[in-house]
């Protein structure tokens, strides 16, 4: 439970996203009740067929409903509708350990992050499978490359936030890559954040896992990728035109030797497709250069959002005004 510090009276919601889970929303719910008692506790129901949502109403969760399917349309809509201080995300299927969440909000608080992720350390070998692990692993590089700053296990669902990020962050995706949006959306605007190991238990018997190994893995990929082109369309579109400018300048080399030689140009198809790469890569040079001042401008708009909420540390000024 949490100390009698200024996070006690800080404003804690606890966000549930559920389809399908009456076996755990139970379990789940008492355990965030049990340790952040002054917690508000939501369970949004994402068009269960089963009584999840009657299980969270007789723990007294506070339940709504997202018709949209996946996981990303209902963590817009809860960052949309709830207002709090701080906003713990975690999974309704009682595989995070709630007994952590006190001290990432402990944390939060005494370092003024925006963001704390639960780094999952698994207690059984069925609750993180070994070829997720290695996915998550390859997704880290990538991301680590992609961006220069990385997180130990982007793929978490269990994070505390400022109020600072959620009303900063548009959400756009809809499924489970909701988890690498939320990590892209804070190294881009280079938010303060921190990591701590969280225990991660296997489902309870008679609950089943939505995620998908290989089509979620596929979706988080593209994900990435279409993040890379959206948060750095300078490397991006470098890329692109540096692969266009070495198969021109490949094909017309020996056209020029020839030409020097004999004063002709003998294969004017070679020439024209020559000329048509070089041409496409200055666009494309062109085009990142634009797209850069047009994500330097978006950067700044989302900062000035963020910077329109008080931050944590903060929250002592703002209360005795």
């Amino acid at each position: 439970m949490l100390p009698e510090t200024k996070t006690a009276t800080l404003k804690v919601a606890v966000l549930l996203p559920c389809h399908n889970e009456e076996a755990a929303i139970g379990k789940t719910v008492a355990a965030f009740r049990h340790v952040l008692p002054d917690a508000d506790i939501y369970v949004y129901d994402n068009n269960s067929t089963d009584n999840t949502i009657v299980i969270a109403r007789q723990h007294h969760a506070i339940t709504r409903s997202e018709r949209l399917q996946g996981k990303g349309h209902v963590v817009r809509r809860m960052f949309a509708d709830i207002d709090a201080d701080i906003y713990i995300l975690a999974d309704g299927d009682a595989t995070y350990d709630a007994s952590a969440a006190p001290k990432m909000v402990e944390m939060l608080c005494a370092q003024g992050l925006d963001m704390v992720v639960g780094i999952r350390q698994s207690i059984s070998d069925q609750a993180y499978r070994l070829g997720h692990q290695f996915g998550n692993r390859v997704l880290n590089g990538i991301l680590a490359w992609l961006f220069g700053r990385n997180f130990t296990d982007i793929l978490s669902g269990y994070r505390a936030f400022s109020k600072r990020f959620v009303k900063s962050f548009p959400v756009l995706s809809t499924g489970f890559e909701i988890e690498t949006e939320i990590s892209v959306h804070a190294l881009a605007l280079q938010m303060p954040v921190a990591e701590i190991e969280t225990h991660y238990s296997a489902r309870p018997e008679g609950s089943f896992s939505k995620l998908s190994t290989y089509r979620d893995g596929w979706r988080i990929l593209l994900t990435i990728m279409s993040l890379f082109r959206l948060e750095r369309p300078m490397l991006f579109f470098s890329v692109i035109g540096i692969f266009l400018a070495i198969m021109g300048i490949g094909l017309a080399v020996p056209l020029m030797i020839t030409y020097c030689h004999t004063g002709l140009v003998p294969r004017l198809p070679t020439a024209l497709l020559s000329t048509g790469l070089v041409i496409l890569s200055s666009l494309s040079f062109a085009c990142g250069i634009i797209l850069d001042t047009v994500v330097y401008g978006r950067r700044e708009a989302l900062r000035l959002a963020y910077l329109a909420q008080s931050g944590l540390l903060n929250f002592d000024k703002k209360k005795d005004r």
